[in-house]
């Protein structure tokens, strides 16, 4: 398994422009503020994120499942041991009879001589004598035994130990047990590829949380100016009523322009703190850790790097990894309808076993006194009537090819759609990005122009406020599009990777947050102006110039 250390690396390299800081993060006494920049977050993601701790357990069980199935390659040898104690015996009934036979006391017994001597010169008699004692030694010592000896077989033995070994190899198995590898394979192949994806999308999350969270504090920073900004043209104007320049109702609009702001300003910390809880929680940080973002991106600039001139993203719909997943699927798919194929087929195995029995008297066994039993054989087995059995599995796992194609050509299809959204969505982000390039300068002029206009009493706070209106969307438009491109190159650098339809909606679902505050300054931007025209007829400043367009959030 590859780690996905290039590939966010990339990422990296193709979602900011300006200088990136790569500190680590550091976290001192409790409370303390933790500086944190994107490359340090990516570090953390790729560590600590759960999707990707399951993905790996999903290497880790594949590759334990490879390793059952490759195993039927190799010989299986096992050890055995086992100890039997014998309480009661069919074969004590011999040792029981003769014990229980009496014993003739009156007639008395001949003395066996097992090796009586004879003389060179002795008499056919006696030697007749002679060997008709060496029969009754024999005779008598196998009476004195019972007439069998048991001591060396399992038969009314009281104790029994049996060390054994057993070997078997696999000679033919009709193409099973190739089929089970390349399936096993597979199916390590596809976790392979979805630890990169979920690396992919986790880099993707977090890169997009990153950036909202930066676009959050660029709001606030929009927001704050706005309410010093009114708040400076109501100073502005109680001290022109005070001198009687400006009438008690130029006062009262100047004071309901700058509280108008106020909420806007708090919606816009609202979103601020919700956005740095999600960036937190992605990170698996405690809610309330102070975090300082050290990366950020240049308003004034197009974020782009001289990396992306020289690194061109892998959009080929053969390469996703869903796709390269879906192929696997197939493979692992027909290996299945072979092994369902080869259960028909006789195996054919060799087996040998050695066995070392002990009958000891006592209970621990001399090991010197031991018997051996030892076979070697081959074993075949064939189905003769299975019921059925073997059609059914194949034609299970010939419905499993049919649906593997089937969802193949559908991740295709839909790979396909992915990747001409991501392309398009970077061609937008960059579109609007120079759309809004020199926006904010003119904005900034156009309202600098009408504050001393308005001092000088040649303008009107309605012309004035609609400036300050363009000057808060121009600056609002220009951060979301930076964000936007950001996290578009992102995308597309991680599309290779990338699990289908990720992407899109999950960007979307991240910039919601931040992108509230831009939609309520809209709103509340539209509402104004309307007031103000129903109210003096006036229009826009000259050379305020217009908006760069809605944003959605």
């Amino acid at each position: 398994m590859k780690p996905a250390v290039t590939t966010v690396a990339l990422a990296i390299s193709f979602a900011l422009a300006p200088t990136i800081e790569a500190q680590q993060p550091t976290v001192g006494a409790t409370g303390a503020t933790v500086r944190l920049s994107l490359e340090d977050a990516l570090k953390i993601t790729d560590a600590q994120r759960q999707s990707i701790e399951v993905a790996r357990a999903g290497v880790v069980r594949a590759e334990g499942q490879r390793l059952q199935t490759r195993s039927q390659y190799f010989p299986q040898l096992n050890g055995t041991a086992a100890y039997t104690k014998t309480l009661q015996s069919q074969f004590s009934s011999f040792a029981s009879s003769a014990a229980s036979t009496p014993r003739d006391t009156t007639t008395p017994k001949t003395q066996a001589l097992c090796a009586p001597t004879l003389a060179a010169n002795a008499t056919p008699e006696e030697r007749a004598a002679a060997l008709a004692q060496a029969a009754s030694c024999q005779s008598g010592s196998s009476s004195s035994s019972g007439g069998f000896d048991l001591s060396k077989t399992s038969f009314g033995a009281t104790n029994q130990w049996n060390l054994g070994l057993s070997f078997s190899q696999n000679v033919f198995a009709g193409g099973r047990i190739s089929a089970q590898n390349s399936a096993a394979n597979a199916q390590l192949r596809s976790a392979t590829i979805e630890v990169n994806a979920q690396k992919a999308q986790a880099a993707l999350d977090v890169t997009s949380a990153y950036f909202d969270a930066v676009l959050a504090d660029q709001l606030v920073a929009i927001a704050d100016s706005s309410v010093a900004q009114t708040d400076v043209v109501l100073q502005q104007t109680k001290v022109a009523k005070q001198v009687g320049n400006v009438s008690e109702y130029e006062l009262l609009r100047a004071q309901v322009t700058r509280d108008n702001q106020i909420p806007v300003q708090i919606q816009a910390r609202s979103n601020k703190q919700v956005a740095y809880y999600r960036l937190k929680e992605l990170l698996n940080m405690p809610l309330d850790t102070p975090v300082e973002l050290t990366t950020h991106i240049d308003d004034s600039s197009n974020p782009t790097l001289p990396a992306i001139a020289t690194t061109t993203p892998d959009t080929a719909v053969s390469d996703r990894a869903p796709v390269r997943q879906a192929d696997e699927a197939l493979i692992a798919s027909e290996a299945q309808v072979r092994v369902a194929r080869a259960e028909r087929i006789p195996t054919l195995s060799i087996v040998s076993a050695y066995q070392r029995l002990y009958f000891p008297a006592q209970l621990l066994p001399n090991l010197s006194t031991g018997v051996n039993n030892w076979t070697v054989g081959l074993s075949t087995s064939f189905p003769i009537l299975d019921g059925g059995r073997i059609r059914g599995d194949k034609a299970v796992a010939e419905a499993g090819v049919r649906q593997a194609r089937a969802q193949r050509e559908e991740a295709r299809q839909f790979a396909a759609l992915d990747t001409r959204v991501a392309l398009n969505d970077l061609a937008q982000a960059q579109s609007i990005w120079d759309a809004s390039r020199g926006t904010v300068d003119q904005a900034q002029r156009t309202y600098a122009i009408d504050e001393v206009r308005y001092r000088e009493g040649i303008s009107t706070q309605t012309d004035l406020t609609q400036s300050r209106l363009l000057l808060e969307q121009a600056r609002a438009n220009r951060a979301q599009a930076a964000r936007n491109l950001a996290v578009a190159k992102v995308r597309l650098a991680l599309l290779k990777d990338l699990p289908l339809q990720s992407g899109g909606t999950t960007g979307a679902a991240a910039a919601q947050g931040a992108g509230a505050a831009i939609q309520q300054q809209q709103n509340q931007q539209q509402v104004q102006q309307q007031q103000f025209r129903s109210t003096n007829g006036t229009q826009s400043a000259p050379g305020a110039g217009a908006p760069t367009g809605s944003i959605q959030p």
